[in-house]
């Protein structure tokens, strides 16, 4: 699967909820996860999950904003050279 297929599978799963809910309610939903994923980096357990919670919200708050994540990924950090 590639970003493009995920934030399709994200969009198609959960698009309508994430829409409904709102934006600002979309962002918190994934500052949520970046505290949890910090928490679990602290801790050394559950990593792999929180990052994939959130990969998903990341990809949600796109979709809302009706951002191509893989394009902007692409242009941002495989075109010329990288930001520091």
């Amino acid at each position: 699967m590639d970003i493009r297929d995920a934030q399709k599978f994200i969009e198609d799963t959960y698009g309508a909820m994430d829409r409904e809910r709102g934006i600002h309610a979309d962002l918190v939903w994934l500052g949520e996860e970046v505290g949890e994923l910090f928490k679990a980096v602290r801790e050394n357990e559950g990593i792999e999950e929180e990052i994939a919670d959130v990969f998903a919200w990341l990809l949600s708050v796109a979709n809302v904003l009706g951002v191509d994540v893989e394009k902007a990924f692409k242009a941002k950090y495989l075109t010329g050279d990288p930001p520091l």
